[in-house]
């Protein structure tokens, strides 16, 4: 039988991944600049982690993870996202105990059983960072700043920050009263989804994809911040404003993830369809005592890098591509050949990229090889040069043919 891979994955080859190795490099070189250190946590975690760090009434919780019974009978879960088991390693690594803010970045692999499509699989990979210990609003701007920066600097056109205030608890209760307010008339005319989410979390209401016609004259949390969480939001935006970060108020965003307060934003491009968002994220001010830590605040996003590469190529941005081949090394001789595998490896360890042919094929072939290769010098040995301590060095691009000593290869093609 011929095996597949499954439904909602991709398998990404050469050619393909050069674009993800670029946008992963473009992320640790931000992420080096803006002083994050990297960590990577286990793909799987015990499923209460999600429950109680994600939220059990949030559609990642209800519909969407992947979770198994290890042989031990303990519930794990594929991670559906990043920050609960960054914040896990957080309070089970004592991290909180530094006297700086921790600020932490993650490039990897999460899960979520959902309907395969365009910039949306089972098996996604997100880019994300997380601030912890910190109240100033300065670093809610920065992580929005920091994410804005990052699709910029990979290419991307048309890229919109959108922010609001979703307060703290007591905020959210009140407006919770007054939305219920706005929506209990509207309850028939909402999805299935949307009537479980009224009596659970109203405010997912509004996160809602199929039923946003309803919610154009919403009641906005915004009138219902008191003075702290006002504040808080005023200062964020306009650090914001003194950064250059263009912005749009969106007073129904409140994310998918529950364990959010204050700053809610998220990242938007075209070019996947009907799904616009690329990413997102927000301050988290209870996640960490509610996983059982100390009260320390958080703030931090997720990018899906799927997304940004298939916007990538709808907008027909143009990647760096890697260095091409330096030498292609063809060996004329059975005593070339020992002469030609001992050569390719001291011009590895000079850090020239070097091949051959392993399939022992005629010299034309080999040269159609290196062309295809887009070597920039062919060099080659048989037994004759060999005996004199030579090699004959060609460039590809004019044809131009010189003998070099072998001892003298490497610093022939670096020169």
């Amino acid at each position: 039988m011929a095996f597949q891979k499954p439904t909602g994955t991709q398998d990404i080859l050469p050619g393909n991944v050069e674009n993800w190795q670029f946008i992963e490099e473009k992320a640790r070189d931000l992420s080096r600049r803006f002083n994050y250190k990297e960590i990577r946590t286990p793909i799987f975690e015990q499923t209460e982690l999600f429950e109680r760090g994600v939220g059990e009434t949030t559609d990642v919780v209800e519909k969407e993870m992947y979770t198994f019974r290890d042989k031990g009978d303990r519930s794990m879960t594929l991670r559906p996202e990043g920050t609960a088991g960054v914040v896990r390693s957080y309070v089970e690594n004592k991290l909180y105990g530094e006297p700086d803010t921790c600020k932490l970045y993650y490039i990897g692999p999460m899960f979520r059983y959902e309907r395969p499509q365009a910039g949306r699989q089972r098996q996604f990979h997100q880019f994300g960072i997380e601030a912890f210990g910190a109240i100033d609003p300065s670093i809610d701007a920065e992580v929005v700043a920091f994410g804005y920066q990052f699709c910029r600097e990979i290419g991307l056109q048309g890229v919109k920050v959108e922010i609001n205030s979703i307060g703290n608890p007591a905020v959210r209760a009140a407006y919770r009263d007054t939305l219920l307010n706005f929506l209990n008339p509207l309850r028939d005319k909402l999805c299935k989804d949307c009537q479980s989410r009224m009596d659970r979390n109203p405010l997912r209401v509004l996160d809602c994809k199929v039923d946003q016609q309803y919610f154009t004259d919403a009641p906005s949390i915004l009138d219902s911040l008191d003075e702290e969480c006002a504040t808080h939001f005023e200062k964020v935006k306009q650090h914001l404003t003194a950064m250059g970060v263009e912005y749009t108020i969106n007073h129904r965003l409140v994310r998918g993830l529950d364990y959010y307060t204050h700053t809610a934003f998220e990242y938007k491009a075209q070019g996947i369809g009907a799904i616009d968002t690329i990413g997102g994220g927000g301050r988290y001010n209870g996640l960490v005592a509610g996983i059982g830590g100390p009260d320390q605040p958080g703030v931090g996003f997720g990018i899906g890098l799927e997304r940004i590469a298939l916007i990538l190529e709808k907008q027909g941005i143009a990647i760096p591509q890697p260095k091409p081949l330096d030498v292609y090394l063809i060996a004329l001789g059975e005593q070339a050949e020992d002469e030609v595998t001992k050569q390719l490896h001291i011009l590895r360890t000079q850090g020239i990229i070097a091949e051959k042919d392993y399939k022992g094929r005629k010299m034309k072939a080999q040269m159609k090889s290196a062309d295809r290769m887009q070597a920039r010098f062919t060099a080659i040995l048989g037994d004759d040069e060999l005996s004199r301590g030579e090699i004959a060095l060609k460039s590809m691009a004019t044809g131009e043919q010189k003998m070099v000593p072998l001892a003298r290869l490497a610093e022939e093609i670096i020169k």
